[in-house]
């Protein structure tokens, strides 16, 4: 099944004259770059991000407008989950026509593979206009991989793949599809390497290391700890992601790459 599900919208819009839901697209954590395939393992997260165009600002750039979502799966005639639209408010402190905003869904590791759509509503509380779009996505069995995959900053707060010379952020994640040997134990070597622009890595020995902890309280997903990454030049950067499975005779190894560009401020 899914669990905690959330929805908001982040900082300003400015007026316009239609009510719209534009730049839809599934996301790695809010603010993160977007997914090339929306397919997802149960224990994964979904969010869709995308951006209301044509709400009502008022003369003190308060934005009043609700949002609703509803969740549902492929031939069951009634919806997994249903959230009548909440009222929110945002301020245009920047002014512009764009409120980006988010739907967030995290997906049971219970959850049965199949086709499901997001539904979500948005209504302007002032002019009474209201748009929906729908977001399909696949629930696959689980297989070796990464799940969870976000990035925040130091306050916990979700950050942006990009980022300015003396920043930190980190970088979470978690496993799942793993086997477990005879002493119900994982055995998982994990790495994660920096790449520069020309695919070169910024050092010569890389982050890694090999979890055989008992997973007490999260049988089948394996968390990590947040991994911190020091931005201390500019550049363009790919995280790279991989682990192995050496419980596993075949199949065994998973890699994820996520873009990183620290901006030069000079």
């Amino acid at each position: 099944m899914f669990t905690t599900l959330a929805l908001t919208a982040v900082l300003a819009a400015a007026p316009a004259q239609e009510l719209e839901l534009k730049n839809v697209r599934t996301t790695y954590g809010v603010l993160g770059q977007k997914r090339t395939v929306d397919e997802y393992m149960p224990g994964d997260v979904l969010i869709i991000a995308f951006d209301i165009e044509g709400l009502k600002v008022k003369e003190d750039g308060r934005v009043q407008y609700a949002m609703g979502m509803e969740l549902n799966r492929k031939g069951k005639p009634k919806p997994e989950f249903k959230r009548d639209p909440q009222d929110l408010e945002a301020i245009n402190n920047l002014g512009g026509s764009t409120l980006p905003a988010f739907a967030l869904s995290v997906i049971g590791q219970d959850t049965a593979p199949g086709d499901y759509t997001l539904k979500v509503t948005v209504k302007d509380k002032n002019t009474k206009a209201e748009k929906t779009l729908d977001k399909s996505f696949k629930v696959i069995a689980p297989k070796f991989g990464f799940v969870q995959v976000r990035l925040t900053n130091s306050a916990g707060e979700p950050a942006a793949p990009v980022g300015v010379p003396g920043q930190r952020i980190y970088v979470h994640y978690a496993l799942i599809g793993f086997e477990l040997d005879k002493m119900k134990l994982p055995n998982v070597t994990f790495e994660m390497e920096v790449l520069d622009e020309q695919g070169k890595p910024t050092l010569s020995k890389s982050f890694k290391g090999t979890i055989r902890d008992d997973l007490k309280g999260s049988p089948g997903l394996m968390p990590f700890r947040p991994t911190p990454l020091e931005l201390n030049r500019p550049g363009k950067f790919t995280i790279v992601l991989k682990a192995k499975d050496n419980n596993k005779n075949k199949d065994n190894t998973a890699e994820l790459p996520l873009n990183l560009t620290v901006l030069d401020m000079k």
